[in-house]
């Protein structure tokens, strides 16, 4: 497996992972209630998608093996994890810990001092277990249940 910068040609496969990850995987956040997953997956596009791999203050990534998109992981520069999700077929397989590992690399050589994101429910386990701390009141995003604020210090 690599991480790679995505490319607008990656959008569509990236996308696909996008909506499958928050389908398949998030039901703690979404518990099947089709309304949230519509405002969910309402910018999960790939034409907005696309968008997102400009380069414009921002990174997009994806973890690829055998030409296949397993995760797709995004950074508001300097610091701010904007997506991770991880493709169903690939979770537990240490992806999504590497794509956070590349994520929080990016964010240091930006020159950030710490890193956030607001994390999922189903998430917020995973997050917690890498150092990240919770810095607010959860919220609910999209009609979910709840939403963390997080944040992790970033050693040099």
């Amino acid at each position: 497996m690599m991480i790679r910068e995505a490319t607008p040609d990656d959008a569509a496969a990236a996308c696909a992972v996008l909506r499958a990850s928050i389908i398949e995987l998030c039901a703690a956040d979404h518990r099947g209630n089709p309304d949230i997953l519509a405002r969910w997956l309402a910018n999960k596009t790939p034409e907005i998608v696309a968008t997102w791999a400009d380069g414009q203050g921002r990174s997009l990534l994806v973890a690829v093996e055998e030409g296949a998109v397993l995760a797709v992981g995004g950074l508001a520069h300097p610091g701010e994890i904007t997506v991770n999700y991880v493709s169903p077929r690939a979770r537990f397989r240490g992806v999504s810990s590497a794509m956070v590992n590349e994520l929080e690399r990016r964010a240091r050589a930006l020159g950030a001092r710490e890193i956030a994101l607001l994390s999922t429910e189903t998430a917020h386990r995973f997050y917690l277990a890498r150092g990240y701390v919770d810095v607010g009141v959860p919220a609910g995003k999209f009609g979910t249940a709840a939403s963390y604020p997080m944040r992790k210090p970033l050693g040099g």
